[in-house]
C-alpha cells in the first residue's frame, strides 16, 4: 500500500512538472505582437493611439503623407495622427519614438530615416507590446510588418509601359540610374529592361551605353542626356529613375528641339514638375503617393489591434494596397502595386 501511494505521489509530481513546463514554453512562444494584441483588447478602440513617425515633419512628401493620415483618422474615427521631427535626423527619430513608447502609444508606423540605427529602438517598443509597422524600411527586422508600394522589378516594367507608349513602342532608348552602385535605382532599371525585351519587340537599348549615371543631380542628368542626343542621333527614349533623371532630361529636350521626337519617363514629383508636363516635354512621370502609404501603414496596424489574420493576399482597402503579396523569401515585407502616373492632364489634383 506504502509503494503505491509513494507511486501515485511520483506521478503527480511528474504531472506537475510536465505542466509547469508546458505553460514555461507557451510564455516563452509569446511575442510582442501577441502582446500588443492583448494589451488592445483590454480597450476600448477609442483608446487606441496609432502613431506614424516619418523621416521629418517639413518635407513636402511628408506633409502629403500626412494628409492621407488625417483621411484615414476621420474615415475610421479613431486616435490616429501622424508626428515628425523638424528635420531628417536619425537621433531625432529615434528620440521621438522612444516618447512614444513612454507615451504607451499601441502602434508605431515609421519610415526610417536610418534603418540600422533605429534597430534597437524598435527592439524597445515591441518589448513594450507596441505594434511596429514600417514603410521603405524592407531591411529592419524589429518590426511586426513592412509595407512596400511595389516589386522593384514591376515598378521598372510601370516605367517602361510610360515611356514605350510616349516612344509608340519603337525605336532604341537607354537607362538613366543616381549610380550604378544604387540598389533600388539599378533593379527598376533592370526591371524595365527585361520588361521590354518581353512586351516591347520593337524597341531597343542603345548597346553602347545601355546605362548612364546622373549622380541624383539635375544639371548632370540634363548634360549627360544632351551628350547622349548629340552622339546618338537616333536615340528616341531614355528611362529615368532618379528623381532628377526625366525633369533633367526633358530640359535637354527642350533646349535641342527635340520635344515630340525624344521621350523620357521616370519618377518624379508631381508640383515640382508641373511646367514640364504641360509643355509635353515630358508625357509622363511615376511615383507612388505617400498619402496612400500612410493610410495603408494605419490600416495595417488597426487590423493587427484588432487581432485580425494577416496573410499573403492582403486586402488593406486602400488603393494600390488591396492585394499585399509577401516579397519573395519573407513573411514580414510586403509588397503592393502602389505607384501611380502623372500627366498633364492629372499635375495639379495631387497637392504635392
Amino acid at each position: 500500500m506504502k509503494k503505491i501511494l509513494a507511486l501515485l505521489l511520483v506521478l503527480t509530481m511528474v504531472v506537475g512538472l510536465a505542466a509547469c513546463g508546458g505553460t514555461a514554453k507557451t510564455t516563452t512562444a509569446v511575442g510582442a505582437t501577441t502582446a500588443a494584441a492583448t494589451k488592445a483588447g483590454t480597450k476600448d478602440e477609442s483608446k487606441w493611439q496609432i502613431v506614424v513617425v516619418p523621416k521629418d515633419a517639413t518635407n513636402p512628401w511628408f506633409v502629403r503623407m500626412d494628409t492621407g493620415v488625417k483621411e484615414y483618422a476621420k474615415e475610421t474615427g479613431l486616435n490616429i495622427y501622424q508626428k515628425g521631427t523638424p528635420s531628417i535626423d536619425a537621433t531625432l527619430q529615434s528620440q521621438l519614438i522612444q516618447d512614444l513608447i513612454a507615451a504607451k502609444v499601441d502602434a508605431i508606423c515609421v519610415v526610417p530615416v536610418d534603418p540600422a540605427s533605429l534597430e534597437p529602438v524598435l527592439q524597445q517598443a515591441r518589448d513594450a507590446g507596441i505594434i511596429v509597422i514600417a514603410h521603405e524600411g524592407s531591411s529592419l527586422k524589429n518590426v511586426d510588418y513592412d509595407i512596400e508600394a511595389f516589386n522593384n522589378a514591376d515598378y521598372g516594367g510601370f516605367i517602361m509601359d510610360n515611356l514605350a507608349e510616349a516612344m509608340g513602342k519603337t525605336g532604341t532608348y537607354t537607362t538613366m540610374v543616381a549610380s550604378v552602385t544604387n540598389a533600388s535605382h539599378n533593379e527598376w532599371a533592370d526591371g524595365g529592361v527585361a520588361h521590354q525585351i518581353a512586351a516591347y519587340p520593337n524597341m531597343t537599348l542603345l548597346a553602347a551605353e545601355p546605362r548612364v549615371e546622373s549622380e541624383d543631380n539635375g544639371d548632370v542628368a540634363y548634360q549627360k542626356a544632351k551628350e547622349l542626343l548629340k552622339k546618338y542621333p537616333d536615340l528616341k527614349g531614355i528611362m529615368g529613375t532618379s528623381s532628377y533623371d526625366a525633369p533633367g532630361i526633358a530640359r535637354a529636350i527642350q533646349e535641342l528641339g527635340l520635344v515630340g521626337k525624344v521621350f523620357t519617363s521616370g519618377t518624379g514629383m508631381p508640383a515640382d514638375n508641373a511646367e514640364l508636363l504641360k509643355s509635353g516635354a515630358v508625357k509622363s512621370l511615376t511615383l507612388w503617393d505617400p498619402a496612400l502609404a500612410g493610410k495603408a501603414m494605419c490600416a495595417l496596424a488597426l487590423k493587427m489591434l484588432r487581432g485580425e489574420k494577416i496573410t499573403n493576399d492582403l486586402d488593406l482597402g486602400v488603393e494600390g494596397y488591396k492585394d499585399l503579396k509577401f516579397k519573395e523569401g519573407s513573411t514580414t515585407v510586403f509588397e503592393g502595386q502602389g505607384w501611380i502616373v502623372i500627366t498633364a492632364e492629372n499635375v495639379d489634383s495631387f497637392g504635392f
